[in-house]
């Protein structure tokens, strides 16, 4: 007697399962169904970029991806409309590109400056005349001021297109500028440095910091006014109008650039905004505050450790007298055009951030 073949369970099916498996089916499609319009959906014409940024971030030197920033755009957006509503200022507001140098990734991309280029630079006039020449190639020496002769015979053999830096180990540098070249060349001298009031710093929670200044003289504003009642101070009243809000510059979350002290976190982000060719670093101190949260709490003037200002000029002499202009008024004019040009540059590279962010960039007041 032949024997029936053997047929896979699979191919004869009971009506019962050919049911369930119905079911099963649909139950699956309205779960994905619900699943899917539960989580929000995104427009991608929500997500502006201006081409001055698409050419930033397609600039091969940038350090930036146009493909990163673009997916860190499209994950703020998701997250800002998580509740099915438009971006909104408090979520949006805040700046953060995960591609930045690490420590800067609070900045616009627009205003980061990744890299020193050692170049000198005047203390008057424009800063884009600065450099009509740029040495394409660097040679270094490590010395010692017994070394000065030889050194001065091998540098003699480089060309302009050719910087020199020095790298001092014995700390005595000013002995070489017998030598014209040395005028020009980069120094670099490490020196002991000192810690202090850094108990304090770190009682109040101060990432950025600057010593109280004596209040009898060099005062140019309230907020470095050393306090004689206690330790740290984060706030202060300054002259009308100069303040849109008590918890913004010059009224709190300042210091001066003169003896500012920084976190190793605050000092990363400052430095990535610090300009090469802006020398004097003016309205600098007034940005400081994008480097901490929350900047009127984390930056603050110590009290108990204070300093005078003597009132010295140091740099109006190495000015230059143009157009019968003294050359401590050129020296002058250049800080404030710094300014000026400082304010410009963060301004627009925020404004830059917040329209790729699609948000409408708000409204700053800076002290002219």
């Amino acid at each position: 007697m032949a024997k029936l073949p053997i047929v896979a369970r699979s191919a004869i099916r009971k009506p019962n399962e050919t049911m369930r498996l119905l079911v099963v089916t649909i139950v699956g499609v309205v779960f994905g169904f619900f699943i899917g319009i539960s989580f929000p959906t995104i427009s991608i014409t929500k997500l502006h970029f201006p081409s001055g940024m698409v050419d930033y971030v397609d600039d091969k030197n940038s350090g930036l991806s146009a493909q990163a920033l673009l997916n860190h755009a499209w994950t703020a957006a998701r997250n800002a409309r998580g509740n099915g509503s438009e971006p909104s200022l408090n979520t949006t507001m805040k700046i953060y590109v995960p591609t930045n140098p690490k420590g800067a990734e609070s900045l616009a991309p627009g205003i980061v400056v990744p890299e020193s280029d050692f170049h000198q630079h005047r203390l008057w006039g424009n800063p884009d005349e600065d450099l009509p020449f740029k040495p394409k190639y660097l040679v270094t020496f490590t010395v010692g001021i017994s070394q000065k002769d030889n050194i001065n015979r091998a540098v003699k053999k480089f060309s302009e297109n050719f910087a020199i830096l020095l790298f001092h180990y014995d700390g005595r540098v000013s002995e070489w500028d017998e030598f014209e070249w040395s005028k020009r060349a980069i120094h670099i001298s490490v020196r002991r440095q000192a810690k202090w009031y850094i108990k304090l710093v770190k009682k109040y929670q101060l990432e950025i910091s600057q010593p109280g200044l004596e209040p009898d003289k060099g005062l140019t504003w309230q907020m470095t006014k050393r306090r004689g009642d206690r330790q740290v101070h984060k706030y202060t009243e300054e002259r009308e109008g100069w303040c849109s809000d008590p918890r913004v510059p010059p009224c709190a979350a300042f210091v001066e650039i003169m003896a500012p002290v920084f976190s190793r976190d605050a000092w990363r982000c400052v430095w990535h905004m610090i300009q090469n060719d802006l020398v004097h670093g003016w309205g600098l101190d007034f940005a400081l505050r994008k480097c901490v949260e929350p900047a009127h709490e984390k930056i603050g003037v110590v009290d108990s450790q204070w300093i005078v200002h003597q009132v010295v000029p140091s740099l109006g002499n190495q000015g230059q007298a143009e157009q019968g202009k003294a050359p401590w008024e050129g020296v002058r004019e250049r800080c404030r055009k710094e300014w000026g040009i400082f304010q410009t540059r963060i301004a627009e590279a925020d404004k830059a951030y917040y329209e790729m962010m699609g948000v409408t960039p708000p409204n700053v007041t800076f002290v002219s």
